[in-house]
């Protein structure tokens, strides 16, 4: 359960348009009550504020048809549920979204983002396809709850988790078909409200309320009810919002409904819990506090007005919730109860239900379950008066930043006066549309042919610090170069041009009707259509924008010797200084425009042809090879099932160089990095068009990843494929590159949880290279006469495998294949090249590898615990509920050269034939004295681990990891020392491949 909602999410391209979270859900909405009203009670208007009650034919009408919705709600013509919005007489508000008819109907397409959205996208798992790519100033922002995406992040409100809960139906099902019920309830209090005292009080109570209730008094007796039936849940709390949610099997879900909502009926909140659940706060403030977001986040608040709640310390820890409150005698189970009684009352609170119930019986439980969430009458806590909170002097200064990982970055923000009120218009996505466009003429474009700039994001993430009812934050954030890094003030001064060249030419209809058109649609909630058109409050909002009301932040670890102030809770190392007189003054002026920068021009990808294809080949239930030569072979499968004019097209150019030396892997990184950088501009109009594209660095071969709507889609393939026949690069382009792949590489292994993958991989997968293998030799330096012989030989011998599924004809699929061979002009590989890892055969017995984190700054310690069997069955009991989950589980058994593409029907069969004394048998097996265990400690950096110089970071070189002995828990354990010593020891297992 986390304490916000508040990182980053951003999407894979640097815009940040809207990261659909915390949007307005006006049709969710409670309407106002006065002060100190009860809902129902007399007095004017109070009619006026209840639905009025339905006539005798409306009744009729529902009765003849239970699962008839709201027609006010709009809704996606292929969206098949119902939904229904009502308010209960205790004030409460509720959503129902009945799911009946998804059993017949085809499931809707969802646009589903990239699995590896994280920063760095490495993975050192067997069958994983991914590499290290350069970060570009992105963190893995991924909350407890979250799967990915998307990654990442990698920064949320009550209305965006019941969005997710009506958006994400492809979450778990039963038994092949079943989807699993869940719901949301939002209480619209947060960290605003915590007590000057009690600093993290309202997170603190997120978590206590789930500890018994007086009908269900066990402790754990919810979180073990829904483990038992499939489900999950989990909680967040933002500034003026907390949100609970859960999900699990339909046949469950009423009880789970009235065992859930007695948290908010009735908490039990023992006291002897309390201790326990400070610990659980304080380890998610630890957790968060190596996060260079939650850092920045933390110290812009501080630099609000005296008396604005965003100078709270929302996180709450051990000293806020436990040692201060024992030290000044106060009750901290006393103030809990009185801040659940003050603000968690039914008319604070909507709630989202969804399952395959008829609207009728969603409404008929909801009335009798939620109808006893008590409501004080108290007047909803609003802090609207707090306007203008950044308008001080100390927020119009540069504020340089010593950051965790290492990276360059300039940050600038304006205070705005709330937005959340032009949702209809979104002034914000309009601005970040275009100061966050990729293309000729756009800020980006610009500083990547200076070579200062590698990636900009620019907007508003909509969690509740950039965006709340006192202010709305707009930010540019621009990851620099070592030399943008020197010219940072250039870059500032390269964005106020384009921004003062939006404002001279004001808001363009036409760019607003084309984000209308190419954003992704959401019906429902309208949180991604600008359903308005409003230039006056476009230009508004712009003209705020100016360089003199601009809060600079600079991250770099050469700022480390300036930074003399210490932020108190995460321990930020920063200054604050004016800015420059010359820059300042020159800002105040009528500067000229830069005749570089200008609006993004007419997009050649835009897709106008959205028919579904005739087949030209028998229908399958799974992929087959249309095509195959010495070359490569293509697989292709016709959708038949989702019937949208979409494609997802994958190819896997596989080279046995790559794998020869931690040279070889890193020249390999360094040539798909910079033919990333390549593409990044004539591709992004594409991606403008929702044509998205991905290359990845592989294990053993680069993974060309296209999809979109099929209209265009092969002019964006063919141009990725002319991009690679045609690769060049400059010295200064290798320079800049190999620079910000080292910051990457360190980046990734300073977090534990990395590393302890690494260490895995490394002592368990014959021949791999490991991250810190990597990073020695990059640090050694490379050669530009290097990347060109590795890029040479490459592009000379190869197999293309390719997987080609959607709306495409057999005939158009081949000819992805054909335009590859054709254009790089490759031989056959000699001899076939294998596509995994040979593991080591450990052992009997419970090794132990036991090692230091990178990150001096990070307490947080990693333990992973793996067991080697002869095999695993992943149960994955699901339909495919959008295409790119068929189209993931298909690559996946083509990436692995496996081809079971019915694995799961297999799986599940072979799973109904295991008994409970099976399993019993097999656990027992491998957990006695035969078994081959292997536990990977890495240790963070604290006084209780003996450390006493506890720096912020380890800004030098990672030459070697630091092995530690053994604890006197593990004294029976065999320690490994030296991991390569250990494994030249060991036997290897054959090729791992479940072919029936």
């Amino acid at each position: 359960r986390g304490p916000g909602r508040r990182q980053r999410a951003d999407p894979p391209v640097a815009l940040v348009v809207a990261s659909r979270r915390d949007k307005p859900l006006s049709s969710c909405s409670c309407p106002e009550l006065a002060a100190g009203q009860r809902v129902g009670a007399g007095g004017r208007g109070a009619a006026a504020r209840l639905p009025q009650e339905e006539s005798e034919a409306q009744g009729r009408g529902r009765r003849a048809h239970p699962s008839l919705g709201d027609p006010a709600i709009v809704k996606s013509p292929s969206d098949p549920k119902h939904y229904r919005y009502l308010m209960l007489q205790n004030g409460l508000c509720a959503l129902l979204i009945s799911d009946a008819n998804n059993m017949d109907s085809v499931p809707s397409e969802e646009s589903s983002e990239w699995e590896d959205n994280d920063e760095t996208e490495i993975e050192t798992d067997e069958d994983d396809d991914s590499g290290a790519e350069m970060d570009e100033d992105k963190e893995n922002y991924e909350d407890d709850d979250n799967d990915g995406d998307d990654e990442e992040d990698p920064n949320n409100s009550d209305d965006m988790e019941m969005e997710e809960l009506t958006e994400k139906e492809e979450a778990k099902k039963r038994s092949g078909t079943e989807k699993l019920s869940a719901a949301a309830l939002c209480v619209a209090v947060g960290s605003f409200c915590d007590p000057e005292d009690l600093p993290g009080l309202a997170h603190f109570l997120e978590h206590m309320v789930f500890m018994g209730s007086l009908k269900y008094p066990d402790e754990n007796g919810f979180d073990a009810f829904l483990k038992k039936h499939g489900g999950s849940d989990n909680a967040s709390t933002d500034c003026e919002r907390t949100v609970f949610h859960f999900d699990i099997q339909q046949k469950y879900f009423k009880e789970a409904l009235d065992r859930w909502a007695q948290f908010f009926i009735h908490p039990l909140m023992i006291r002897d819990a309390i201790d326990r659940e400070v610990e659980a706060v304080d380890s998610e403030y630890q957790l968060a506090r190596p996060s260079d977001a939650n850092r920045r986040e933390l110290l812009l608040g501080s630099l609000a007005r005296p008396g604005h709640p965003m100078k709270k310390f929302f996180w709450g820890n051990a000293e806020t919730l436990k040692h201060e409150p024992k030290k000044s005698n106060t009750d901290i189970y006393t103030r809990l109860r009185d801040f659940w009684q003050h603000y968690y009352s039914a008319h604070y609170m909507n709630v989202v239900v969804q399952s395959k119930e008829t609207l009728d019986t969603l409404e008929k439980w909801v009335k009798e379950i939620f109808s006893q969430i008590p409501n004080n009458g108290l007047p909803k806590p609003n802090f609207g008066h707090l306007t203008q909170p950044f308008d001080t002097p100390e927020f119009y200064k540069l504020y340089r930043v010593v950051p965790i990982r290492n990276v360059h970055s300039l940050s600038i923000a304006w205070g705005l006066p709330p937005q959340e009120r032009h949702y209809r218009v979104k002034p914000l996505h309009y601005i970040s549309w275009l100061v966050g466009h990729e293309g000729k003429g756009s800020v980006l474009s610009f500083l990547r042919k200076k070579f200062w700039a590698l990636a900009l994001y620019g907007g508003n993430g909509e969690t509740g610090f950039e965006q709340n009812s006192t202010y709305s934050i707009f930010s540019i954030s621009v990851t620099l170069t070592d030399e943008g890094y020197e010219h940072f003030y250039e870059v500032a001064h390269v964005v106020f041009q384009y921004l003062k060249m939006l404002q001279k030419r004001g808001p363009d209809k036409s760019l607003c009707e084309n984000i209308h058109i190419f954003c992704k649609e959401d019906f429902l909630t309208g949180d991604q259509l600008l359903l308005e058109y409003k230039p006056e409050i476009i230009a508004d909002v712009l003209n705020q924008l100016c360089p003199l009301r601009a809060n600079l932040v600079l991250l770099s670890a050469a700022s480390e010797r300036k930074c003399h102030l210490t932020e108190r809770w995460f321990g930020t190392q920063y200054s604050v200084e004016d800015i420059d007189k010359s820059w300042s003054d020159l800002w105040a002026s009528d500067f000229q425009l830069n005749q570089d920068l200008h609006l993004p021009e007419e997009n050649k990808y835009i897709a106008t042809d959205f028919s579904l294809k005739a087949s030209d080949w028998p229908d399958t239930e799974h992929p087959v090879k249309i095509l195959s030569t010495h070359h490569g072979c293509v697989w292709y499968k016709k959708d038949n099932k989702f019937k949208i004019p979409k494609a997802y097209i994958r190819f896997h150019l596989i080279s046995p160089l790559i794998q020869q030396s931690a040279k070889s892997v890193v020249l390999f990184e360094t040539f798909v990095n910079i033919l990333s950088h390549n593409l990044a501009e004539p591709a992004y109009e594409a991606d403008v068009a929702q044509l998205e594209y991905k290359l990845v660095s592989g294990e053993h071969g680069l993974v060309i990843r296209v999809k979109g709507f099929n209209h265009k889609l092969p002019l964006l393939f063919q141009l990725i494929i002319d991009q690679l026949s045609d690769f060049s690069f400059t010295p200064a382009v290798f320079e800049m590159i190999t620079e910000q792949l080292k910051k990457t590489y360190f980046n990734i292994l300073i977090k534990p949880e990395i590393l302890a993958k690494d260490v895995r991989s490394l002592i368990l997968e014959h021949g791999k290279w490991s991250m810190v293998d990597r990073y020695r030799r990059l640090m050694k330096g490379l050669y530009t006469e290097s990347l060109s012989s590795f890029v040479k030989g490459f592009k000379s011998h190869l197999y293309v495998e390719g997987l080609v599924q959607g709306n495409f004809t057999s005939r158009e699929s081949k000819d992805f294949l054909n335009y590859v061979v054709l254009k790089l002009q490759f031989l056959p590989l000699p001899h076939p090249c294998p596509v995994q890892f040979r593991v080591v055969d450990l052992p009997n017995t419970h090794l132990l590898c036991k090692v230091k984190t990178l990150n001096r700054g990070d307490a947080n310690s990693e333990v992973t615990v793996y067991y080697q069997v002869s095999a695993l069955i992943h149960i994955k009991e699901c339909e495919d509920s959008y295409l790119g989950e068929e189209v993931d589980r298909n690559w996946n058994e083509i990436m692995t050269q496996q081809y079971l593409f019915d694995r799961l029907a297999h799986e599940v069969e072979a799973l109904r034939s295991v008994t409970k004394s099976d399993l019993v048998d097999w656990f027992q097996a491998h957990r006695g004295k035969e078994r081959k265990a292997l536990s990977i400690h890495v240790v963070g950096f604290g006084k209780q681990e003996g450390d006493s110089d506890v720096q912020q970071s380890l800004l030098g070189e990672i030459y070697q990891l630091t092995f530690l002995p053994p604890s006197s828990y593990m004294k029976n354990t065999s320690y490994i020392r030296d991991i390569r010593n250990f494994t030249l020891m060991l036997n290897l297992l054959p090729y791992h491949k479940i072919l029936k």
